[in-house]
This record gives C-alpha cells, sequence and structure tokens, in this order.
C-alpha cells in the first residue's frame, strides 16, 4: 500500500479541518432567528471535527514543516476556504480590497517559506 507523502497528507488534513472550522465560525451567521445558545452547541458540535483533523495534520506534518511554516500553510488555506464560503454560502462578494489584503498575506507566506542564503 503507497504512503501518501506528508505534506500532501498535511495540507489535506487542514484543508478539511478548516471546511469544518469556517461552517463552525460563521456558518451560524446564515441563520440569525436561531438562539444564540443552539449556534453555539453547533458549533462546538461542528468545531469537534475540526480538532480530529487539525491536530492529526499538525503532527503529522510538524518535522516536514516548521511550527511557523504549519501555521502559514493553515492560515493561507483559511483565507481560501473562507472566500470560498463567503462567496458561495453567504453570498457575499469579495471586493478588490479584500483581495489585495489576501495578496499582502501570500506575500509574507513567501517570507516564510522562501529560503534565504
Amino acid at each position: 500500500m503507497p504512503s501518501i507523502p506528508v505534506p500532501v497528507l498535511t495540507i489535506g488534513l487542514l484543508l478539511a479541518s478548516n471546511i469544518f472550522m469556517t461552517f463552525a465560525w460563521y456558518g451560524h451567521l446564515k441563520y440569525k432567528a436561531t438562539p444564540l445558545l443552539t449556534v453555539i452547541l453547533i458549533s462546538w458540535g461542528i468545531a469537534f471535527f475540526e480538532y480530529l483533523l487539525q491536530v492529526p495534520a499538525n503532527r503529522i506534518g510538524h518535522g516536514h514543516f516548521s511550527a511557523a511554516e504549519l501555521k502559514t500553510i493553515q492560515e493561507v488555506i483559511t483565507l481560501l476556504v473562507f472566500a470560498a464560503f463567503s462567496v458561495f454560502f453567504l453570498k457575499e462578494p469579495l471586493t478588490w480590497n479584500h483581495l489585495v489584503g489576501f495578496a499582502f498575506i501570500a506575500c509574507g507566506a513567501f517570507f516564510i517559506f522562501h529560503k534565504w542564503a
């Protein structure tokens, strides 16, 4: 049985984790009539699955990636997932200033991963 390369497994788990996280943190915004306590409990339930993926992703990835690199991967994935979620689930547009801000964060990721001589 072929093994999955560490970067692929780590990024895949982080991607899945972020999908759960985004729904846990922001999904309730579409259901404002639902009582707050209800959405808190549902969000905790969704976040449980986020942690089931997030913790192994970081455990597996650490060593291949530094902690700073893992956090950077996490943040880039979070932005990508959130951008799609915002547009397709919440029906909120991304404007030029959002895209410029995301580009600056991408520049930060470049500096984290670039190997300086």
